[in-house]
C-alpha cells in the first residue's frame, strides 16, 4: 500500500536528525508543530534506521525505523504536515548488516555473494595498478578497500570509499538492482516525498577511471532509481560536493541539486563586503534546486572551485579562524578525527562571529535566492558552536551536531534572533512572490534582489558594510508595497 504523503512545496525545509530536537521523533512532531508549523513546510529526516556508525550514514536495514527514535508511525505522522526526504546511502550499506554477515558466513553460497564489490572480480589481475589507484577519486590515501574475513578462514578485499564500516554496494549487479529497488519501494511506501541519494557519485565505478560521478553511467543509474520511485510520486535529490559545473549538468537533465556552494561565497561576501562573486552565482545557479547555509557536515570548501579565485578560497577559509567564534583549526584535524580537507566544521551562527544581523542577513539572501531553502536544526536556533560535545567525543564534526533538550528548545526559540527567523521564514513561504522571476544587482556593498510573480512582488535590500536588512512586499489584496517588520 502507498502511503499518502504531503507533495514537494517551495517551502523551507528542515534537515534534523531524529534524536536532536528533543530525543525522538514523538519531540520532534512535539517541536514543529508547536514552534515550526508556519515556518516548516518540510522535513529531511536524516537517516533514521538501524546503524553502526557515522551518525546513521553506516544503515544496517531500510526495513526497520531505529527503536529508540521511535517507530514508521512517527514517520508517516509526520508525513501529514510536512513534506519529507529520507536518505538512501547508495553507494554502501552497513559492515554489521545482514547482508554482509551472511557474505562473510557462507561467501560464494551467499545469495549476496554479488552485492559486494570483490577485488579479484572487479579488477583485471586481481588486484589494481598503482596507476589505476592513482586516478581513483578517494577518501583514503591508498586503494579503496577493507579485508573481508570469512569464516572459513580465507580473507580478501572488498571495496570500501568511507569508514569501514560502510561497504561499498555493487549497483551493476543483478543483486543490487534487486536491493535497491526493494529499499526504495519501502522508503516510498512510508511517506517520503524525495530520496536523497548519499554518495551517489562514487556508485559508478569502472577500472582505469576515476570511479566517481563517471558518464554516461551516472545518467544510466540515475534513470533507473527514478523509474523505481515514479509510481509513489516521489523525485530524487543527487547529494554531491565537487565542482559546480556538477550540479549544473545534473540540473541539465531536469533533477533537484544542492547549491552547495552559497554558504563559503555568502561568508566570502559578508567578511569582504566584495558581492561580485556571489552575484555570478546568483545569476547563474541552477534554479530547481535546495539552497543551503548549514548541514550535517561542514561548510563546503571544494564546491567554490571556480567560484572564486583560489587565492579567495584560501584566505576566506584561513579567516573563519579569524572571524568565527569558538573555532579553531586544531578542530580540523586528526586529534579530533577530522581530516577532511574539503570543508571546515563550524556552525554557520558561529561562522559569523555568532553576529545576529550578520546571520539574519545571510539568511534573507538564502530565502531570496533561487530554489528552496533548507535550514538546518542548529541554524534554525542560531547554534553556537557546541565545544563541550567536541571535546566529549573528539568528534570534529560534531561541533555542529548539537542534542537540544525540550528545556533549551523552548528557552532558545524565545530569544530575539529566532523569532526574527521565523517571521522571515514564515513570510519566504508564504509570499507568491518566491515562485516567480530573480533579478539581483549590487551597488558596492548592497545588494537587491527582486522577486516577481504576476502582481505580486517582493524586495530584498541587504547592506553588507552594515549587516543590515529592509524587505519590502506586496500585500495579496491592494499589491501595495509594504515592509516586513522583523
Amino acid at each position: 500500500m502507498i502511503q499518502m504523503k504531503k507533495e514537494i512545496e517551495n517551502k523551507c525545509m528542515l534537515i534534523t536528525y531524529s534524536d536532536s530536537l528533543g530525543n525522538n521523533l514523538k519531540d520532534l512532531k512535539t517541536v514543529l508543530d508547536l514552534y515550526f508549523s508556519k515556518a516548516i513546510g518540510g522535513v529531511h529526516i536524516l537517516p533514521f534506521f538501524p546503524s553502526s556508525g557515522d551518525r546513521g550514514f553506516a544503515p544496517m536495514d531500510y526495513h526497520k525505523v531505529e527503536p529508540a527514535f521511535g517507530d514508521w508511525k512517527d514517520i508517516e505522522g509526520l508525513s501529514e504536515n510536512y513534506y519529507l526526504m529520507f536518505d538512501y546511502m547508495i553507494n554502501h550499506i552497513s559492515a554489521q548488516s545482514e547482508y554482509y554477515k551472511d557474505f562473510l558466513q557462507n561467501k560464494d553460497a551467499s545469495e549476496y555473494k554479488d552485492l559486494f564489490i570483490r577485488f579479484k572480480d572487479f579488477w583485471e589481475n586481481g588486484e589494481p595498478t598503482q596507476e589505476q589507484v592513482d586516478v581513483i577519486y578517494k577518501r583514503k590515501p591508498r586503494a579503496p578497500y577493507t579485508m573481508s574475513h570469512f569464516s572459513d578462514g580465507t580473507q580478501e578485499k572488498v571495496w570500501c570509499t568511507f569508514d569501514e564500516e560502510q561497504i561499498d554496494i555493487n549497483c551493476k549487479s543483478d543483486a543490487a538492482k534487486n536491493f535497491i529497488r526493494d529499499n526504495l519501494t519501502t522508503l516510498c511506501g512510508h511517506g517520503a516525498s524525495m530520496i536523497r541519494l548519499d554518495a551517489f557519485a562514487y556508485a559508478t565505478k569502472k577500472a582505469g577511471t576515476s570511479c566517481f560521478f563517471i558518464e554516461p553511467d551516472v545518467w544510466e543509474f540515475l534513470d533507473e532509481c527514478e523509474k523505481i520511485i515514479e509510481p509513489y510520486g516521489a523525485q530524487l535529490l543527487p547529494e554531491i560536493h565537487e565542482h559546480y559545473s556538477m550540479q549544473q549538468r545534473i540540473a541539465e537533465k531536469d533533477y533537484y541539486v544542492y547549491d552547495f556552494a552559497l554558504p563559503f561565497l555568502l561568508l566570502h561576501a559578508i567578511y569582504y563586503k566584495d558581492l561580485k562573486y556571489l552575484k555570478n552565482w546568483l545569476e547563474i545557479c541552477p534554479r530547481k534546486q535546495f539552497t543551503t547555509l548549514d548541514t550535517h557536515d561542514g561548510i563546503g570548501v571544494v564546491d567554490v572551485k571556480d567560484l572564486l579565485p583560489d587565492e579567495e578560497i584560501e584566505k576566506t577559509k584561513e579567516d573563519i579562524f579569524k572571524f568565527g567564534a569558538n573555532v579553531k583549526k586544531i578542530y580540523n584535524t586528526a586529534a579530533y578525527n577530522n581530516l577532511d580537507i574539503y570543508q571546515v566544521n563550524c556552525s554557520y551562527f558561529s561562522a559569523l562571529g555568532d553576529d545576529e544581523d550578520a546571520y539574519l542577513l545571510a539568511r534573507a539572501v538564502q530565502f531570496f535566492a533561487p530554489g528552496i531553502p533548507q535550514i538546518y536544526y542548529v541554524g534554525l536556533l542560531a547554534g553556537k558552536n557546541d565545544l563541550q560535545l567536541l571535546e566529549e567525543t573528539k568528534i570534529g564534526r560534531n561541533i555542529n551536531r548539537h542534542y537540544y533538550s525540550m528545556d533549551e528548545i523552548n528557552e532558545q526559540v524565545q530569544t530575539e534572533v529566532v523569532q526574527k527567523l521565523i517571521r522571515l521564514m514564515e513570510f519566504r513561504n508564504n509570499h507568491p512572490s518566491f515562485s516567480g522571476s530573480f533579478e539581483i544587482e549590487n551597488n558596492g556593498s548592497q545588494l537587491h534582489i527582486v522577486r516577481v510573480q504576476g502582481e505580486e512582488r517582493s524586495e530584498l535590500f541587504a547592506d553588507f558594510e552594515t549587516r543590515k536588512i529592509n524587505i519590502l512586499y506586496s500585500e495579496p489584496t491592494s499589491h501595495k508595497m509594504v515592509k516586513l517588520e522583523l
